[in-house]
């Protein structure tokens, strides 16, 4: 007997059970963004290495530990995208997206990450990533964090807070690298492997670290704020206003510095309690800087991007049931004569109701096994045809959910009494 082959380490089945889930945060977030204007695109999973060399930055770990990184046939270092921001930014630029123009994008699948595997933490997750170019001011920060906002309403997410804070520019973080790089070289002794590295890579990314060792350390740091220009400052107050005129409650977090080089100004965090360690569900922020870097025109650009796994998480956790998952209608089906004719009831019931769900007993079994099926579908209305009632060309209808008589109809007239049944449950 071969041995059973199992799935990589950190790359996992999402299986029938959790997919109502799934598509509940995906159908509702994709109406969101269309309700709001944003169009979505398309991304392929392979780019070349160097573009998220560039884009996130050398110092961070997810470009030192983290990429999954080959050499095709030709020699060219080829990435699983591990982010969407880059290869996003990267598509505007080939495609002629950016010049003199405004874009609201939207893109959606798996990224990937060599990270060690934990609850809400894969090395295959899933990113819902939106982004906007071509906006200066701090409107269309606050509409991006106002959307993300909305969608955790939809979801019926409560035990999530936001959290903001600003980085200001590369001038003025010039300025704060200098403050920090004297502080914590003081404090080299007390400093982690890691931090060490950073040091004189991306010092800010010290404030980042998780290391409890540092906490006290990190905290009696100097803050970013002190260092922002005039602009920055308005800016920042600017979307604040909006975020207060909009009811959308925040903290201002100055340890907040987000794991990638390329933002600037605005970055933000919606966080939760709920979920152990792994406590952000969606981070975002502006990355004025990215697209020249890149080789576009200078374009401001700002986006966010939530983790799929964790809302799902999160909404299970919560105790929160999608909608709709049950179908409306079970066809039980008894017997040799009756298959056929069940199976053409089914699809005369589709072709009646659009949209309705409608599942058919196929596989055999008797009345007792069909009805026990039916009723753990959860479904609304019986439609119940056996041998006999195939030879007469009628149909038996029972409501399963309430306490009504079972009625007898000629096929014909199946469809209309499934819709007055469905209507009573409606309360139409």
């Amino acid at each position: 007997m071969n041995p059973t082959i199992q799935p990589l380490r950190g790359m996992n089945d999402v299986l029938p059970a959790d997919m109502p889930w799934w598509h509940f945060l995906e159908s509702t977030a994709h109406g969101l963004l269309d309700a709001y204007g944003y169009q979505e695109i398309r991304l392929p999973l392979l780019e070349q290495t160097t573009l998220f060399k560039r884009a996130i930055g050398e110092y961070t770990d997810i470009v030192e530990k983290e990429m999954f990184s080959f050499d095709d046939r030709d020699g060219d270092s080829l990435t699983l995208r591990p982010e969407a921001t880059a290869s996003l930014v990267r598509a505007a630029i080939s495609n002629g997206l950016l010049h003199n123009q405004r874009h609201r994008l939207w893109t959606a699948g798996p990224m990937f990450r060599g990270e060690r595997p934990q609850k809400g933490r894969y090395r295959q997750f899933h990113q819902i990533d939106v982004e906007a170019f071509g906006f200066v001011g701090p409107d269309i920060d606050a509409e991006l964090i106002s959307l993300s906002a909305r969608l955790w309403q939809r979801l019926g997410l409560s035990k999530v807070r936001l959290e903001l804070n600003s980085l200001g520019t590369p001038e003025s973080r010039l300025v704060y690298r200098e403050r920090l790089v004297e502080y914590f070289t003081r404090h080299h002794a007390l400093l982690d492997e890691d931090s060490r590295r950073r040091l004189q890579g991306n010092p800010l990314r010290i404030l980042d670290s998780k290391n409890p060792e540092l906490a006290e350390m990190i905290a009696a740091a100097p803050a970013l704020e002190a260092s922002l220009g005039d602009a920055c400052r308005a800016h920042f107050d600017g979307l604040q206003q909006a975020l207060t005129d909009a009811g959308i409650a925040y903290t201002v977090n100055p340890r907040l510095v987000r794991g990638l080089d390329y933002y600037s100004r605005t970055v933000f965090e919606w966080v939760t309690d709920a979920l152990g360690s792994q406590n952000a569900v969606c981070s975002g922020g502006r990355y004025d800087g990215l697209i020249p870097l890149l080789g576009g025109e200078p374009t401001p650009a700002i986006g966010w991007a939530l983790g799929e796994e964790r809302i799902v998480l999160l909404m299970q956790e919560l105790g929160i049931s999608p909608p709709g998952v049950q179908p409306d209608v079970f066809v039980v089906i008894v017997g040799e004569r009756a298959s056929r004719a069940g199976l053409a009831m089914a699809e005369k019931l589709r072709d009646a109701h659009p949209g309705l769900k409608v599942h058919a007993g196929l596989g055999g079994g008797g009345f007792k096994a069909q009805f026990k099926r039916a009723d753990k579908s959860g479904a609304t209305v019986a439609v119940i045809i056996g041998d006999d009632e195939a030879d007469r060309g009628v149909a038996q209808v029972k409501h399963l959910r309430m306490e009504t008589a079972q009625t007898t109809c000629a096929f014909a007239e199946v469809p209309l009494q499934v819709a007055a049944l469905l209507g009573a449950t409606d309360g139409r």
